[in-house]
């Protein structure tokens, strides 16, 4: 189960009151005070966030909770991203003051695209300032309007704030579910349904993800809370897989124990898993391979304990496994396992007195984080969701490495398409070619991926050669002839000759760059920027002004639907301009602007295509590029 929310909401405070509940500790820790059970990092502490995923298990009756606390700021939602791949069901918790945020809407749209059971959990019902009713209408109109209460709240906005459950056979449920099941229906109409019938129709429905159920509470009285783990037992569908199937796994999560060995949580979707024995290994990029962990840890009662095997729907922390990367599926791959949220769309320039023992720790961070990029050129950058990742940064680069660093002014990442049709090759031998080895290329677009084929016969190069020959195409098309990374590429290999005597794969890794560089030359690329699709909530008398920004951002607004209380825009805003333009809109909007930008595209780049460094130090222009290619 995951917890998830807006910064601040109180995942964190819910996840001590829920293990304080089970017996796993003895006193609720407090973000404020830096003392959570989950919240391990200083700055975690520090500033009171969830920057890291978080897991602990325990007990609630007869049901084993795997809880995985999530960070909340948008920043790190390459974090809730892993979270959300290896759930069953989710409690997403909404602040009873602040209500629903920008980050609580793109929560539940996830959620609800992935059809993850959700339970909500409207929190801090004891504040000043508390809502029931007028909240209520905010999540039926910004995030479902199959959410049905639970119960009321007595003495909401003060220190005695009760919760109040109601009883399952009532009007407004009954209707809810019968608008969503004729079968029920019919039988509503004949009022012959029991208590029975409404919870075994309830649990349908939220399994199904088209009723979530909420519950009102605060997570620093107590209040609430076993109404609310009544409903994660009643409502949210356990684990059914067997261990007698094939195994089935994902890594969600990768760090370093105290001796610098990686450990890696992954969940056990089905089958089993035994410590020292090989597994299959399905990286989200690159060839599968085989590996052995050499201890298998179970996450039990708030800690982790060795075991010889873990078994479907338990969550363990695997040693061992010194290539192991986030996103790796082991044992049979699952279908449609891909990235649910786009990849950072930012980068910057970082910067340190010791260049070499700055690139080491950003290269072991990195393997903490796969949608964290680093790349070293005449500067050292890493790539971005936002400004306060700068802040974590810095802190685990200081904390961990002995690192002081600094930082420039962050600018999006671009990437490169193909524009047409290119082909190369070196045949071994020729005066141009210094190496034991031949190959040639064709390069075409394609929408999507990197798609490699080959036009040769497998078996007329050893596989070794295979291997280095794909495993270098792809690592060169990260950057293109701007410099910037060609994601959607097909590659085929149409030419390979090697000498069965001189040849090793040291050779074919050397040429392969040169060859298909040239062939990416002859194709062209165009530079695209990427493109936010956004919804924009504002006051209907700050339309004009918000307009006016927009087109000074190279803003598009493609729908408006305007009302008494509000003005709902949609459109499209290069992610260049992002930020900058939501800097600007509490000024234009009495700070009532909503803004819910995603990523969506890439578009060309209008005017000039800018370029950045490449690694290897060659020309960005594409003619001076093509030029040198032929040089050489």
């Amino acid at each position: 189960m995951g917890i998830v929310a807006h910064v601040d909401a109180g995942k964190t405070s819910l996840t001590e009151r829920l293990l304080y509940a089970a017996g796993v500790i003895d006193r609720v820790g407090r973000v404020d005070d830096g003392n959570t059970q989950t919240d391990s990092m200083d700055l975690e502490r520090k500033r009171g966030i969830t920057i890291r995923s978080a897991v602990v298990s325990f007990e609630l009756g007869d049901l084993t909770v795997n809880l995985i606390d999530t960070p909340g700021h948008s920043d790190f939602i390459a974090e809730v991203e892993r979270a959300l791949s290896v759930l069953d069901g989710a409690v997403l918790v909404i602040s009873a003051v602040e209500g629903v945020q920008v980050q609580t809407r793109l929560l539940m749209r996830t959620l609800t695209r992935l059809r993850i059971p959700t339970c909500l959990f409207v929190n801090k019902i004891d504040r000043v300032g508390a809502r029931y009713d007028e909240l209520l209408a905010d999540i039926a109109r910004l995030l479902t309007p199959a959410a049905v209460p639970m119960g009321s709240v007595s003495d909401l906005g003060t220190r005695g704030a009760v919760f109040e459950p109601f009883g399952l056979p009532r009007k407004a449920l009954g209707e809810l579910l019968a608008e969503r099941n004729d079968g029920f229906l019919a039988r509503y109409l004949d009022d012959g349904l029991s208590a029975d019938d409404y919870a075994a129709e309830l649990r349908r429905q939220v399994t199904a993800t088209k009723v979530h159920p909420v519950y009102f509470g605060s997570a620093m009285t107590g209040v609430g809370i076993a109404d609310l783990i009544g409903g994660i037992r009643s409502w949210l569908p356990r684990a059914t897989a067997l261990p007698s199937e094939a195994l089935q796994a994902r890594v969600f999560k990768v760090e370093r124990a105290s001796a610098g060995q990686k450990v890696a949580s992954a969940r056990v979707f089905a089958g089993s898993l035994s410590a020292r024995a090989y597994v299959d290994v399905h990286p989200a990029e690159g060839p599968s391979y085989q590996a052995r962990p050499t201890a298998v840890e179970l996450f039990e009662r708030g800690s982790r304990r060795t075991v010889e095997r873990a078994e479907a729907g338990q969550i363990v922390a695997l040693r061992g496994l010194k290539d192991i990367r986030i996103g790796d599926q082991l044992g049979v791959p699952a279908r449609g396992a891909g990235r649910l949220f786009a990849p950072p769309t930012l980068e910057t320039v970082v910067s340190a007195r010791d260049r070499v023992k700055l690139f080491q720790a950003l290269t072991q961070l990195a393997e903490q984080d796969p949608l964290i990029r680093v790349r070293k050129a005449d500067d050292i950058t890493v790539s971005l969701y936002g400004e306060v990742q700068k802040e974590v940064i810095a802190s685990l680069l200081e904390s961990e490495y002995g690192l002081a660093v600094s930082f420039s002014e962050t600018t999006p990442i671009h990437i490169e398409r193909l524009a047409g049709v290119g082909a190369a090759h070196r045949e071994m031998g020729a005066p141009d070619n210094l190496w034991a080895a031949g190959v040639g290329f064709r390069v075409s677009p394609v929408a999507e991926g990197i798609d490699y084929r080959l036009e040769v016969e497998l078996g007329g190069l050893p596989r070794a050669f295979h291997t280095a020959i794909e495993e270098t195409v792809r690592q060169t098309l990260h950057q293109g002839l701007y410099g910037w990374e060609i994601p959607n590429c097909r590659i085929d290999l149409t030419h390979t000759a090697y000498s069965s005597v001189g040849t090793s794969a040291a050779d074919f890794r050397r040429l392969v760059p040169l060859v298909l560089m040239r062939a990416i030359a002859f194709a062209g690329t165009t530079v695209l920027e990427p493109l936010n699709h956004f919804e924009l909530d504002i006051p209907p008398d700050s339309v004009s002004r918000v307009l006016s920004l927009l087109a000074d951002s190279r803003g598009l607004v493609t729908r408006t639907a305007l009302d008494q209380d509000r003005a709902h825009l949609e459109g499209t805003i290069p992610a260049a301009t992002t930020h900058p333009f939501e800097a600007h809109l509490p000024g234009q909007t009495h700070g009532e602007g909503i803004l819910t930008p995603t990523f969506t595209t890439y578009h060309p780049v209008p005017g000039t295509p800018p370029a950045r460094s490449r690694t290897d130090g060659n020309p960005l222009n594409q003619k001076q590029y093509l030029l040198h290619l032929n040089q050489a």
